[in-house]
């Protein structure tokens, strides 16, 4: 089965009080869903990454999990992805999502959302792939890291052109279109107004 577009959505594993964050997954979840996109994500099914996979099959897209054996019990495997790959380490995770993912997003989370978040826009500036990259900026989230990361532009640790490198946007209905337009090869459909 062909899917017009595949996102890989980074985000957190925990249950969290504000409601906000699991808002924001769902409409993600239902976005990708209801124009028949691909969900790759950390296979689980606790937290934000549980939400964001449930709207998403039921709004009618595709999941594709991917979760290391020692996550399985942890992490609560979500058995009922559209396909779950159980694989040997976190490299072998990482991996297959950035194969299987024409563009990458960064909801909420912890350190292991930044680390995949990091990751990606590292390998992006060193060539490795030309993907675009995402962070949904929930109720001001990722605010305080944006202003750290300034103020590695300012000491000269960063240049303005690797900032560039990642879109941020607070809804998923304004940064979604870009990132799906973003990942599409030249002369493909026009997906731009989904």
């Amino acid at each position: 089965m062909t899917v017009p577009f595949s996102i890989c959505v980074y985000c957190g594993s925990r249950n969290v009080a504000d409601p906000q964050f699991a808002r924001a997954a769902r409409a993600v979840g239902r976005w990708i869903g209801e124009r028949g996109g691909q969900l790759v994500y950390g296979g689980g099914n606790n937290g934000l990454m549980g939400t964001v996979a449930d709207a998403t099959l039921q709004a009618g897209g595709t999941v594709v999990g991917v979760i290391p054996q020692a996550l399985v019990d942890k992490e609560f495997a979500k058995r009922d992805c559209t396909e779950l790959h159980i694989v040997q380490s976190m490299h072998d995770r990482k991996q297959m999502m950035a194969e299987r993912a024409g563009a990458f997003l960064a909801l909420a989370g912890g350190i292991g959302t930044f680390e995949e978040l990091f990751e990606v826009w590292t390998w992006r500036q060193l060539g490795y792939h030309d993907k675009p990259v995402g962070i949904l900026d929930t109720g001001g989230y990722y605010g305080p890291l944006l202003q750290f990361l300034q103020g590695s532009v300012r000491a000269g640790f960063m240049n303005d052109w690797q900032m560039d490198l990642v879109q941020v946007g607070s809804e998923p209905a304004a940064l979604l279109p870009l990132l799906v337009a973003a990942s599409q090869p030249a002369g493909a459909q026009d997906l731009s107004r989904i």
